[in-house]
């Protein structure tokens, strides 16, 4: 039996993710794959049992990322205000700093693939215990959860979509999430989520 190599795994998830978001899932073949990664097909086989699992880790490792970095700072109890500004700061941060993580997570995230179980329990906590408590503080409108995250973080992916491909709306000049834009949506944000 082969042996196990750290290092080709990194690389065969990172060439994976990389593939996807150049050329889509279809775009993803485990010969593709392997040729991109330098090692032959059944390496790949060693650490994933095939297509779907590799996926499916790819987007469980991803969203974890995402998760930690989202907390990074955050405390559950904090006031509405300040607690979602945190959160958008450490997302935008994120998003930015991993650009290609970002796309291949919008990919997965509107894909018949997706498995919602993969979040981590940690990071759902911390959101729900966030909103419930901003709820009662009477510092939030109860919402449905779709209402409240398209509200609350709609915004933030759009713009950030539209800084990280340098782009805008039709015949505008490209779009520049700087602190001042970040600062005025946010507020426009909160005001739309207060009571």
């Amino acid at each position: 039996m082969r042996t196990r190599d750290a290092n080709k795994e990194i690389v065969i998830k990172q060439k994976a993710i990389e593939m996807i978001v150049s050329q889509g899932f279809d775009g993803l073949s485990m010969h593709k794959l392997a040729k991109a990664s330098g090692v032959s097909v059944a390496t790949i086989y060693i650490y994933f049992k095939d297509r779907e699992s590799l996926l499916q880790q790819l987007y469980k490792e991803e969203s974890i990322k995402l998760a930690d970095a989202t907390l990074i700072n955050f405390d559950p109890e904090s006031h509405f205000d300040e607690g979602l500004k945190v959160q958008w700061l450490n997302r935008m941060n994120y998003c930015m700093e991993n650009q290609i993580s970002m796309t291949f997570m919008e990919q997965f995230k509107h894909s018949p693939m997706v498995d919602r179980s993969v979040m981590e329990r940690r990071f759902i906590d911390a959101m729900s215990k966030f909103v419930h408590t901003a709820i009662a503080r009477e510092e939030l409108i109860p919402l449905p959860v779709e209402i409240y995250w398209s509200i609350a973080f709609g915004p933030l992916y759009q713009l950030v979509k539209f800084h990280i491909s340098k782009t805008s709306m039709p015949g505008r000049p490209p779009f520049v999430f700087d602190d001042e834009k970040i600062n005025l949506t946010l507020s426009l944000v909160i005001k739309a989520l207060k009571p």
